[in-house]
């Protein structure tokens, strides 16, 4: 199916450093995945944030964004997220961020902006988030992920704070599983 299917009008623009595809999801009402690849940064931002209204604007509000091919994450790219985040859950939706690379993940730390986000591995865990909302973080562990720092797969059992066996960075999972370094 193709983008325009999805979202009329979705196509209209296009961006080289940045290639969105969408995709439903079934289980989930008003459920889309919108696959990132490439960069977000500050000449790209605005065209992001316009394309992503457009989804909104379709009923879609319960938005899973895949970033395993997204290389790059500008501050600017980083406050679209944040204005998403506010617009779908000011029509009771809600946003999960997919597949984090390492380098993309590290920032959203810095900026202290993964706090606010559902951050996942798989989309089984973005599934559940919409799907059972609170009662979904009993079943997060145990919690497979990549270390924010070497990437390294390591796993947790419960909630608190951890060693990476590789790199030794000190990082903390929380009762929903977000990982978060320090």
């Amino acid at each position: 199916m193709s983008n325009d299917a999805i979202v009329q009008g979705f196509d209209a623009e296009k961006d080289d450093g940045l290639k969105i595809t969408l995709d439903t999801i079934a289980d989930v009402d008003k459920g889309l995945i919108i696959y990132l690849n490439g960069y977000i940064d500050t000449y790209n931002s605005s065209l992001f944030q316009k394309r992503i209204q457009k989804v909104v604007e379709a009923g879609y509000v319960n938005l899973v964004f895949n970033c395993a091919t997204l290389n790059y994450v500008s501050s600017t790219g980083i406050g679209s997220f944040t204005a998403f985040l506010k617009m779908v859950k000011a029509k009771n939706g809600d946003i999960v961020l997919l597949a984090i690379q390492p380098k993309v993940y590290e920032l959203f730390q810095l900026l202290g902006f993964s706090q606010f986000f559902n951050i996942r591995e798989t989309i089984t865990e973005a599934v559940a988030v919409f799907k059972a909302g609170a009662s979904a973080e009993n079943s997060v562990f145990p919690k497979i992920f990549g270390c924010p720092v070497c990437s390294k797969r390591l796993k947790a059992t419960k909630a608190g704070r951890f060693r990476c066996s590789e790199c030794k960075s000190i990082f903390s999972v929380d009762q929903a599983g977000s990982v978060f370094l320090g």
